[in-house]
């Protein structure tokens, strides 16, 4: 009996055991592990999933689309879902556009039927009420403008979640918006469903931006740049358009040649400092006309266009002038004609400090803090940095560097009574009921010169681009535009690279009421044409003419005041002392002639080009343009050899 007691003891004991190591790990599970198990059982249970933001769109300043987020679906259907296969099937083959045979076998023989597309949301709508399919949306960026303003636009990183370049990168906090969040409750065999109690946070999509920039004359500007390219054989170029009084450029084209003698489309006006040459001889003229070393009486020798500079070690060096004169120059006749050796001996009545000064209030040296990633500040040493050819290498455009935005900047600020502006990229800011949230004001830096010297200033460009002045080919026939030109040894590697230059123009249209900037910059033209007057400043009259024969542009026509009786000639110093007789004295009309009759001229044979090359030619003949159709270009009315008077509509007619 004993040994059964035994036994069944032993038994007892083991069962006991074993009680108590269920109750140990039931205690374990439960009360030292129960969160981390709960925690694993919600995972395997639930999925959470983010909801993407819309990205913000950009527009041009008319409403005009640049960059622009569509969404998309994949779509998937589990059959063994579907209420009833042979309708939703029919309703799948439609709506995606594939032979219902196929979809029919799909469903027959696959547990999972995946159709990537991607499909767009008109498409898929049929598809939204049926039970076992299932949408899985993403947005996609698109650029409908094609090329158009790329280089200031930017683009994102490859899997499309932020900005990497361009406005896509500076505005990227605006533009990605904040994503949502969403929970789906998972069964036992994977397939996911929505719980009524589920955690939705709806995402909030990103801010519309409306940039200051014009479509229509930015492209007038690409196209004008990459003509000028090819016609002066040019390493690159850049072209920038600036409303002086708010500040807001209007166009921006870059361009550089590769190796391969590809061209590229760059943000150079923004990023490549450059010595801007004579162009920059006004800012010197600005500083000696405010602290009053100068007037229209006092002049200096010309030196029959070489100069030997003394200096303090008692050797000499020597200044040239293209366009050598006999004679004497005043301040007005050295900006005329583009003297390097008048200015540097004007700028011997300045100070280091004092020159330093006038270009630093012009904004040079320091970025413009325009909306746009890696600004260059250029380069703008200080005074206690200058050697003794400083200030005449300064007055002549060297030995400093700005960028193109920062030098159509400063001649803003002369064309707005002194006052340099902030540059401007970002017009308006709207939300996603469209309400504006910013828009833009002009936003003064500070004042340059006084209002007094800006006028004389304007006086002095006036009469460089009219006649007898350095930039004569940049004049328009009805409107008077001022403006200087440049030309400038390119500095590389360290050194002065002979026979290369860097060809520029500015120029403020009109005179009477400044509406634009326009600053060009040629690089390296190796054609036989080389200087800025020869190539900057027609490349400038062909952007504007093409600008006033647009039918929508950034210039306001009403405020053109189109002259119709002639101007008498008057001196650009009129307001000061007239010079004594037997000084070389250069004059220009502050207005153009008498308007001539309405010109007419040949319309040019654009047929089976593309729309965009027939627009531009057709501009560049001072017509108006009017569209119908896409693709190719079929026919135009009237038709091409036919005679229209200028700033008349052409339509053209595409497949």
């Amino acid at each position: 009996m004993a040994r059964p007691a035994a036994r069944i003891g032993l038994l007892q004991a083991v069962l006991a055991l074993g009680a108590l190591g269920v109750l140990a790990r039931a205690a374990q599970l439960q009360l030292v592990q129960g969160a981390r198990w709960r925690a694993e059982a919600e995972r395997s249970r639930t999925m959470r999933l983010v909801l993407p933001a819309r990205r913000g769109w950009i527009y041009d300043r008319h409403g005009v689309p640049l960059a622009v987020t569509q969404e998309y679906f994949e779509v998937g259907v589990a059959p063994n879902e579907l209420v009833a296969p042979v309708r939703d099937g029919l309703v799948l083959a439609r709506a995606l556009g594939m032979p219902l045979a196929q979809v029919a076998r799909d469903l027959r023989t696959r547990r999972w039927v995946p159709y990537p597309g991607p499909y767009n949301g008109v498409e898929v709508r049929p598809l939204r009420p049926l039970r076992g399919v299932y949408l899985t949306g993403h947005f996609s960026r698109h650029y409908p403008a094609g090329p158009l303003a790329r280089g200031v636009i930017g683009s994102l990183l490859p899997d499309g979640s932020n900005g990497a370049s361009g406005l896509e990168l500076t505005l990227d906090s605006l533009l990605r918006g904040a994503p949502g969040a969403t929970v789906e409750l998972k069964d036992n065999r994977g397939r996911t469903y929505q719980s009524p109690s589920r955690i939705r946070r709806e995402p909030v999509p990103g801010r519309d931006v409306y940039l200051t920039l014009d479509a229509e004359l930015q492209e007038i500007a690409e196209r004008a740049l990459d003509d000028a390219m090819s016609e002066y054989l040019a390493a690159g170029g850049d072209i920038v358009v600036l409303d002086p009084r708010s500040g807001e450029l209007l166009a921006l084209a870059s361009r550089k040649t590769n190796g391969d003698r590809s061209v590229t489309d760059r943000s150079s006006f923004f990023t490549d400092p450059f010595e801007p040459g004579s162009t920059a001889k006004l800012f010197t003229a600005g500083a000696l006309l405010g602290l009053g070393r100068v007037n229209a009486t006092e002049s200096v020798n010309a030196e029959d266009g070489v100069w030997l500079m003394p200096t303090e070690r008692g050797g000499t060096r020597s200044i040239h002038d293209v366009h050598k004169v006999s004679g004497r120059l005043t301040l007005a006749d050295a900006i005329k004609v583009s003297s390097n050796i008048a200015m540097g001996k004007f700028s011997e009545r300045l100070t280091a400090a004092e020159q330093f000064e006038a270009l630093r209030d012009f904004g040079f040296g320091s970025p413009t803090g325009v909306e746009f990633p890696s600004e260059a500040r250029g380069v703008l040493r200080m005074p206690d940095q200058w050697d003794m050819y400083s200030k005449p290498s300064i007055a002549m455009g060297y030995e400093f560097t700005v960028t193109p935005i920062q030098l159509a900047a400063a001649y803003g600020a002369i064309a707005n009574d002194g006052v340099l502006l902030t540059p401007a990229l970002v017009r308006e800011l709207r939300d996603r009921t469209g309400d504006v949230v910013y828009r833009h004001r002009p936003e003064p830096v500070r004042r340059s010169v006084t209002p007094a010297v800006a006028h004389q200033l304007v006086r002095f460009l006036t009469a460089a681009a009219g006649r007898g002045g350095t930039g004569e080919a940049a004049q328009l026939a009805n409107w008077v535009l001022a403006g200087k030109t440049g030309t400038a040894v390119r500095h590389d590697g360290g050194v002065y690279q002979s026979g290369h230059y860097n060809a520029s123009f500015a120029a403020i249209f009109p005179v009477s009421d400044p509406q634009l900037i326009v600053v060009v910059k040629i690089d390296d033209p190796q054609s036989a044409k080389v200087y800025g007057g020869q190539t900057a400043a027609p490349l400038t009259r062909t952007l504007l003419e093409a600008a006033l024969a647009a039918r929508r542009s950034a210039i306001d026509r009403r405020r053109l005041a189109r002259p119709t009786q002639p101007t008498p000639a008057a001196n650009p110093g009129a307001d000061m002392d007239e010079p004594p007789p037997g000084r070389v004295t250069l004059t220009l009309p502050l207005a153009p002639p008498a308007a001539a009759p309405a010109e007419r001229r040949a319309i040019p044979n654009v047929s089976g080009g593309s729309l965009r090359r027939a627009a531009s030619a057709l501009h560049r003949r001072g017509f108006h343009v009017a569209v119908h159709g896409s693709g190719r270009v079929l026919r135009t009315t009237p038709a091409a050899g036919d005679s229209l008077r200028l700033g008349a509509i052409v339509t053209v007619w595409a497949e």
